[in-house]
């Protein structure tokens, strides 16, 4: 945004006050996730409403509309392409948000907010039915919203489409199901196969448990200070700076931007899980990596549209890097296991090769957040059916934990022992985020086909890994990836950097691979 003019100027503060309401939104949903108190939810619902009215208004009030323009008329037609990018992007959103009913906008983010608050304590009870007429609001609200935002789509879209475009700009349905039949084909066999060397193989040839909760000496326990210990030192060791970022503790991790400085994570310690607090960290550092590299460039950038994320799937694919092809590699476990060791003052493992397969158990499980790669796509086409079934196909909400329960069996050949960890174990429903779980499969799926591409520009991921040069592949992903923003879709920033089309064939290849050494010892 070199030397704007006297429009831009004046957009320039309008978008910059803008993300100030913005980021003390983000404040305020970090705080009631992480420390608020239960009682406090009531009042902070009608906190994050009036924001969310505020920053209605100032996106969608004829003041603003006047500013847009003005600085479309300002800009020519050989104007840098990232000003023209940013002025359409600000156009798009401009639409949308003048087809909304201010009414129903306060009306969601009360009812966001509330859900939040119902889920917490309904999970907690697996309580279902407590948690029912939430959703089933927050379901009738996306409907509506969805209604108001399809006269600004550029193209004809299904309710759950519209409602999905903020997390995946330019996603169908047709799409995804391109993208997730092969897997819905291919991994079944795969988790037979292991099923089976599990069953034929000596013990300890497979990774035991769902959660790699036990070894072959038994159940392991590793202390919730130790967790917080060995989960610092991660972050230490990939970049962490402790003047910018911050980790706190909630029931749900996840990543969060409060400013153009201020990045936030949360983990949570699993009873009995003792790795799940590790992986969690090394994945949602990925989210905030992803953060940190886009190109915002300073504060006076901060407001424009180029310096978000180019999409949820790409976002998933830069934790997902993290957590699978970093922290769950074989070259990691070589390093960090005389970590775990000497923390505990033990190695139960029994040397580095089994503390990598108890790294990655690959055994189905019901809770999708404690999946292994193999079966976690899986988790993600159960909940993308079941979201089209809950907003266009009329399912009653009140049959949800049937239809779960049934797809899982048929998915996975699994069976939740509750809806605690059945249809109740993820918040994104309780704030009515229905079109983001796909981006979760995507990010499996974009991972794989950059990782390759990475290879091919830098080398094997381990051998940089095994070298303690994390910072390598950082390097390259701030050069290739981060500062794409939103100059391009999701997909179409994967043919930019690897040169092809999307598809699910460098991922199953990966897991085909993975497999294998796994199965054979390494």
């Amino acid at each position: 945004m070199s030397q704007p003019g006297k429009a831009l100027d004046r957009l320039q503060s309008h978008l910059h006050h803008t993300r100030l309401l913005g980021s003390i939104s983000s404040t305020l949903y970090y705080d009631q996730n992480t420390v608020m108190p239960p009682a406090g939810a009531a009042w902070r619902g009608e906190q994050l409403a009036l924001l969310a009215s505020q920053l209605h208004e100032r996106q969608s009030s004829e003041t603003y509309a006047d500013l847009v323009a003005a600085a479309e008329a300002e800009v020519s037609a050989d104007a840098p392409l990232p000003l023209r990018r940013n002025l359409q992007l600000l156009r798009l959103e401009l639409e949308r948000q003048r087809c909304l009913d201010p009414a129903l906008v306060q009306a969601l983010a009360m009812a966001q907010s509330r859900g939040n608050a119902v889920w917490q304590h309904a999970r907690s009870r697996n309580d279902f039915p407590a948690f029912a007429p939430a959703l089933e609001e927050l379901i009738d609200l996306r409907r509506r919203q969805a209604a108001q935002l399809a006269a600004a789509e550029p193209v004809a879209r299904s309710p759950w489409e519209i409602l999905a475009q903020p997390f995946e700009p330019d996603v169908s349905k047709a799409r995804l199901q391109a993208l997730f039949d092969p897997l819905e084909a291919a991994i079944p066999p795969l988790l037979e196969r292991v099923a089976a060397a599990e069953e034929a193989g000596p013990a300890g040839a497979v990774p035991a448990g769902t959660d790699g909760s036990s070894d072959r000496t038994g159940s392991l326990d590793l202390p919730e200070s130790l967790q917080e210990q060995l989960c610092a030192e991660l972050l230490e060791s990939w970049g962490y700076d402790a003047s910018r970022c911050q980790r706190s503790r909630s029931a749900h991790p996840f990543s969060c931007t409060v400013g153009p400085a201020d990045f936030r994570i949360t983990t949570r310690v699993v009873p009995n899980q003792p790795f799940s607090a590790f992986l969690a960290t090394a994945h949602e550092w990925g989210h905030s990596l992803y953060e940190q590299g886009l190109p915002r460039g300073d504060d006076h950038y901060f407001p424009w549209p180029l310096g978000e994320a180019t999409s949820m799937g790409v976002h998933e694919s830069q934790s997902l890097f993290w957590e699978c092809r970093v922290a769950r590699g074989r070259a990691f476990a070589e390093r960090w296991h005389p970590r775990f060791s000497a923390a505990l003052g033990r190695d139960p493992w029994g040397g580095a090769a089994s503390f990598w397969r108890q790294l990655n158990p690959l055994r189905p499980g019901p809770i999708r957040v404690e999946a292994d790669e193999l079966s976690y796509c899986l988790h993600i086409v159960l909940r993308f059916e079941l979201e089209l079934a809950l907003l266009e196909q009329d399912m009653p909400v009140a049959e949800l934990p049937d239809a779960w329960n049934r797809r899982l069996q048929e998915l996975l050949g699994i069976k939740p022992a509750s809806d605690a960890e059945g249809c109740l174990q993820d918040i994104h429903w309780a704030e009515g985020l229905f079109g983001y779980f796909p981006s979760y499969a995507l990010g499996h799926l974009i991972s794989a086909q950059l990782a390759e591409a990475l290879e091919a520009g830098i080398g094997p991921i381990d051998g940089h890994v095994a070298a303690g040069d994390e910072a390598a592949l950082q390097a390259w992903l701030a050069q290739q990836v981060w500062p794409l923003g939103r100059s391009v879709n999701g997909e179409e920033l994967v043919e930019r950097v690897s040169g092809r089309a999307l598809g699910a064939g460098p991922f199953l290849a990966y897991l085909e691979n993975k497999v294998g050494r796994l199965l054979e010892g390494g």
